[in-house]
């Protein structure tokens, strides 16, 4: 058999197995309530897409909420409890029971309230905060900015090595749950544990996971926790972030954005700050309605649906892919940083390519759309909900068609 006899049996085999795992997929059916084209959007790590019905929900709190009411929604259209009402939709989908959650602000502003709130937490005599070296730029900026605020000292530590770095000056650890380049999800649990063991208290940034697999921060015992609401829950750009406050922690919560909404008495007008109960106490000011809705509107596909089955197809999708990878692209050109191990994957593949940069342009061009993070990692986010096996062949043979036409001596990007 030729070579190129191999290939064409290779792809023609690959393709029936997508089209067989499609068929037989119990989350096929969501695909259908998304807005998507003909092409194959592996960027959902990035910003989910569009739930088809939200438009109109948006409409209806532009014309009816805000054009007609008015005023009259913070009450009669439940604006005014709308981040916790929210907070309370999020909750199953990370592990928490309601009353823990509430949905507001950015990440890096519940970032800060977050790290703050830990050093406040954690008491007297402890002055270290523990931050993943590999973390998201912004997060490390914030918590050195927490820091200076506080008189604490940041210490930098890979996830792996908290354990050992832990000691009685640690106040709090912020750790990322998956790395945002690799891809790698680290060991949520067994860092809890060791942190809290330590008498301190444990941050975890959600951005990357939430939506994408179970997280579980009541049965792991995490203390503070944060994440966006763009990604894998779909929520549009710039849709607020959320902030979680475990039940045991909540009377002790002091937030260092203490705003008029969070107040016990919010239209009392005192000078005085008094701090709600429960997670209201994690609110600042007035929520931002219109993204806030179109969160709420954008969560609905998420009904019926276990966060089990689809942390199930994100492994699954996440390994035909680089099966797929693997058989089609040119030797070489291409090595995954994903970790292979099931339980040390998020969901998304991050492949190092040289040329990463004119690669991914040209791969976009031809409508497969994922990212990179320079210099040279490839990323490739797998949102279960909309992306089937058929999609994640289709991204392979491009890549593998992209990756031979700038392989050098052929030409350059």
């Amino acid at each position: 058999m030729s070579e190129t006899t191999a290939t064409t049996t290779t792809a023609d085999g690959l393709r029936a197995r997508a089209l067989k795992l499609d068929a037989t997929d119990p989350l096929a059916d969501r695909r259908e309530l998304f807005a998507l084209d003909d092409g194959v959007y592996l960027d959902g790590n990035s910003l989910g897409a569009l739930p088809a019905h939200v438009p109109a929900r948006v409409q209806d709190v532009l014309a009816r909420q805000w054009g007609q009411l008015r005023i009259r929604s913070w009450d009669e259209s439940g604006w005014w409890t709308a981040p916790e009402r929210i907070g309370d939709r999020i909750a199953p989908l990370v592990g928490a029971a309601a009353g823990q959650i509430v949905v507001g602000d950015s990440t890096s502003v519940n970032v800060f309230k977050a790290v703050v709130a830990a050093t406040r937490l954690a008491g007297e005599g402890r002055d270290e905060i523990l931050v993943d070296a590999t973390t998201f730029p912004t997060d490390g900026y914030i918590a050195a900015a927490a820091a200076r605020l506080t008189g604490h000292r940041i210490v930098p530590v890979a996830p792996a090595d908290v354990p050992a770095a832990l000691g009685p000056r640690t106040a709090a650890a912020l750790l990322n749950h998956i790395d945002y380049r690799s891809g790698r999800l680290h060991d949520l649990p067994g860092l809890t544990a060791a942190v809290r063991a330590a008498g301190a208290i444990a941050v975890w940034d959600l951005c990357h996971s939430a939506g994408a697999l179970p997280v579980g921060l009541d049965g792991h015992g995490v203390d503070l926790a944060v994440g966006c609401t763009y990604k894998y829950l779909n929520g549009g750009p710039g849709s607020p972030a959320y902030l979680y406050v475990a039940e045991r922690h909540q009377a002790a919560f002091d937030s260092p954005l203490p705003g008029w909404t969070s107040h016990a008495d919010p239209f009392g007008m005192t000078p005085d700050y008094v701090p709600a109960d429960g997670s209201v106490r994690g609110r600042v000011g007035t929520p931002d309605i219109v993204s806030m809705l179109t969160l709420e509107a954008a969560l609905d596909v998420w009904d019926g649906v276990s966060v089990e089955a689809v942390r199930a197809k994100s492994l699954a999708l996440t390994d035909f892919f680089l099966e797929c990878v693997e058989a089609y692209a040119p030797a070489g050109r291409v090595t995954s940083v994903t970790p292979a191990a099931h339980a040390e994957r998020g969901s998304q593949v991050a492949l190092r390519c040289d040329d990463a940069e004119p690669v991914m342009r040209r791969l976009i061009e031809r409508g497969v759309v994922g990212d990179l993070r320079r210099p040279d990692l490839l990323r490739f986010g797998f949102t279960p909900l909309y992306v089937g096996y058929a999609d994640a062949e289709r991204a392979a043979r491009a890549l593998a068609d992209v990756l031979a036409e700038t392989e050098p001596g052929r030409g350059s990007a």
